[in-house]
């Protein structure tokens, strides 16, 4: 067959001469992948085997492109909502929170320590006026009153026989939240040294003018205001079971057991109306410190009488009770808490 016959009858549009078209000659059209084939006619290759394309002609490489676009916007708004969702949640919880610090501060008030803003000058210069101390309301169900201690008491009944107290619920709770920062207005609450302990006798004055317990003299120099007797009024009583003999620092001025010699008790408070031992004057900043037992109740002597009296039995208390709630309520919001979040955090 001639060279011109085989052109006529169908052969290929190049001469023996012209190169043949190889596979890598080939070139992909828009939107449509390499157009490359296998061997046995099948497509190969091009940006990913089977994959097709939205209208518009995108590829792989404008989705990442917008992939990236859309992570950067939310990186960039992220951070304000959840700053903001911050925000929310502080000011829902500030309300229960403030409750939660109440309630704790009403509770440890009530059984722990408490402060008391000291109004007259009873207790120089041990107490000035104007300061504030504390007291420990702890200390007296874990060991007995000792001579020596200044306290906190309440004289209704003993030194106070005036009308009851305002029972109005509003001025009771509006007393309570004063009484958290140490601004109290009842004056049925004292506070006094303890010199006679129940089954002591108090006596004054020996041949030097001091104050007896026991017949063992004080030496009273380190806290009695200067200057002043230890007693001028004389006076000589057993203090009766369950009861205490108290006196304040600034004799001269002091009304205390002395005062109320006529009332029931010869003058003596009972150990029930304790409210606490002070412990430490905490304001002001120049005059704070601790307030500790005098050297001169420490003498042997002393506990003579109380060695032979009736023994001490142990008084039944809530506080242990009143601790528990105390600890369990923060720690039940705390876990309630815990709860909320962990299962929040499952839900996203």
């Amino acid at each position: 067959m001639s060279g011109s016959g085989a052109r006529d009858g169908g052969s290929p549009p190049w001469g023996p001469a012209d190169p043949v078209p190889g596979l890598d000659d080939t070139q992909a059209m828009p939107g449509l992948g390499d157009a490359r084939r296998s061997p046995d006619g099948r497509p190969t290759g091009g940006p990913s085997d089977g994959a097709t394309f939205p209208p518009g002609g995108q590829g792989p490489d404008q989705d990442r492109d917008q992939d990236r676009d859309q992570d950067q916007r939310s990186r960039q708004g992220g951070p304000r909502r959840q700053g903001a969702r911050r925000r929310r949640s502080f000011w829902r919880e500030l309300p229960v929170l403030i409750v939660i610090a109440l309630v704790l501060a009403l509770l440890i008030k009530s059984f722990v320590v408490q402060a008391f803003w000291i109004p007259s000058g009873s207790m120089e210069n041990t107490l000035e006026v104007n300061d504030r101390v504390l007291i420990n309301k702890l200390v007296y169900h874990l060991r007995p009153i000792t001579r020596g201690d200044i306290i906190v008491f309440d004289g209704t009944g003993s030194w106070n026989f005036g009308p009851p107290a305002d029972s109005n619920i509003f001025s009771k709770a509006v007393s309570e939240l004063e009484g958290i920062v140490g601004i109290s207005h009842d004056s049925a609450i004292y506070i006094k040294r303890v010199i006679g302990l129940p089954g002591d006798h108090v006596a004054c004055c020996n041949r030097s003018g001091q104050v007896t317990v026991n017949g063992v003299p004080l030496s009273e120099g380190s806290y009695v205001y200067p200057d002043n007797q230890p007693s001028i009024q004389k006076f000589s009583i057993t203090v009766p079971p369950g009861r205490l003999w108290v006196m304040g620092d600034h004799r001269g001025v002091s009304y205390d057991s002395r005062g109320h010699l006529g009332d029931p008790g010869g003058g003596t408070i009972p150990e029930s109306g304790v409210l606490g031992r002070a412990f430490v004057v905490i304001w002001p900043p120049s005059r704070a410190g601790f307030l500790n037992i005098p050297v001169t109740f420490e003498q042997p002597q002393l506990n003579a009488a109380a060695a032979a009296g009736a023994p001490v039995r142990p008084a039944s208390s809530p506080l242990p009770l009143a601790l528990g709630f105390a600890g369990a309520v923060p720690l039940t919001w705390f876990q309630r808490r815990l709860r909320q979040r962990l299962r929040a955090g499952k839900s996203r």
